[in-house]
């Protein structure tokens, strides 16, 4: 049994960044960018009217002034002229501003008497201009690697990039094995359970950026399971749930020794999921997860979620954890990790942090409730209500 460090370093060094691909811009939103991309032009590419209004060339006006309208300018059209003392244009927000512009006068505080202008006196200093460049430049970056954001799709799109260079996404083939399990939806035996890890599994890692196939449940026998795996050929990932432990009917370290896995480990100090291995099969990466639901599940929040950021070129590290602090006491742990369901309260400088009474490995509602894993250390002492921990957000 090894600690929970080394085997998410061992996971991690089965990945490497998968190769990079060209998407349509339409199609990139949380892809991972690849390389940086430039602008390849200024934002805005002129001087622009910040407000509807009235431009004009004098630069301290006073009310009670008065100008001639002598044309107008709206987005994408606009006045061709050099506008001169006395003399203002109708323009509207994003419109180029004229040549000779100095200020635009914002409509509010304007009377207009045909194509005369009287200025009020609620005038304030600003320009109301938006100079050119004045969001970004050409040959500015956007910045890699990243998951792309729809705030990064827009700035992508306003740097005139139609398509983007992202990692491609990794394949995860999950498998489920076991013959207690049906399929949601379908009638089970009374010695049966429906499937839901797999469910929950693959939800999570297409959040994390993957591209997840359900494949078969995987039946007790030996030829069941290595049709199976023969199926996930072509995955980078293969995740088997359940199997992984030593009883006579967990079959799926022998079958994917039998299929060439060069196993990494076998079993991690953490709670809950301790029976978990991982291995190279083939040109995939193997994470054998337990088949209990929130072992699994948690598992996945440690392992898996980080494995499939490695292979997107996000870095090979942890999942990110934060400081909060102990709302109850908590008594002392044994030598494995508790990753422990718990739900996060307003606090001072950080959260506050409670673990559910109820930590059974089978228990899903408590898993839907939780909002964060607090993790308790192995061979942790008791700690007191207010002591710093770390947790790891839902």
């Amino acid at each position: 049994m090894i600690p929970v460090d080394e085997a998410l370093a061992a996971c991690l060094a089965l990945t490497e960044p998968l190769p990079v691909e060209d998407v349509a811009l339409s199609q990139a939103a949380g892809r991972v960018l690849a390389r940086p991309i430039t602008a390849r032009r200024d934002q805005p590419p002129f001087a622009a009217s910040a407000m509807d209004g009235y431009a004009v060339a004098a630069s301290a006006p006073h009310p009670g002034d008065r100008f001639s309208v002598i044309g107008e300018a709206a987005a994408g059209h606009g006045w061709d002229g050099v506008l001169a003392q006395g003399a203002a244009v109708r323009i509207f927000t994003g419109a180029p501003v004229p040549e000779g512009t100095a200020r635009v006068i914002i409509q509010e505080d304007v009377t207009r008497d045909g194509d005369t202008i009287a200025l009020g006196d609620r005038l304030d200093g600003k320009t109301n201009i938006r100079p050119a460049g004045g969001d970004f430049t050409c040959g500015d970056r956007l910045a890699a690697p990243r998951r792309l954001r729809p705030a990064d799709i827009a700035l992508a799109a306003a740097m005139n990039h139609a398509t983007l260079p992202v990692t491609r996404e990794p394949v995860v083939a999950l498998i489920a094995t076991g013959d207690e399990l049906v399929q949601p939806g379908d009638a089970p035996r009374a010695d049966q359970i429906v499937a839901s890890n797999a469910y929950g599994l693959k939800a999570m890692a297409e959040a994390a950026g993957a591209h997840a196939r359900l494949l078969p449940i995987a039946r007790d026998t030996v030829d069941s399971l290595a049709s199976t795996l023969a199926l996930a050929a072509d995955a980078d990932l293969i995740v088997t749930i359940g199997g992984a432990s030593v009883g006579d009917h967990d079959l799926v370290a022998r079958v994917a020794a039998a299929e060439g896995l060069e196993r990494s480990f076998y079993k991690v100090a953490i709670r809950p999921g301790k029976p978990l291995m991982a291995g190279r099969m083939g040109r995939a990466a193997l994470l054998g997860l337990p088949g209990n639901p929130v072992s699994a599940m948690v598992c996945g929040q440690v392992f898996l979620v980080p494995m499939i950021r490695a292979m997107l070129g996000l870095g090979k590290a942890p999942a990110p954890r934060e400081k909060a602090q102990l709302a109850i006491d908590l008594p002392a742990n044994g030598p494995r990790d508790h990753y422990m369901r718990a739900t996060l309260s307003e606090g001072g400088a950080l959260p506050r942090v409670t673990p559910d009474p109820r930590q059974d490995s089978s228990l899903l509602s408590v898993l839907a409730r939780a909002e964060a894993l607090l993790i308790h250390p192995a061979n942790a002492g008791p700690l007191a209500a207010g002591a710093p921990v770390e947790i790891l957000r839902l």
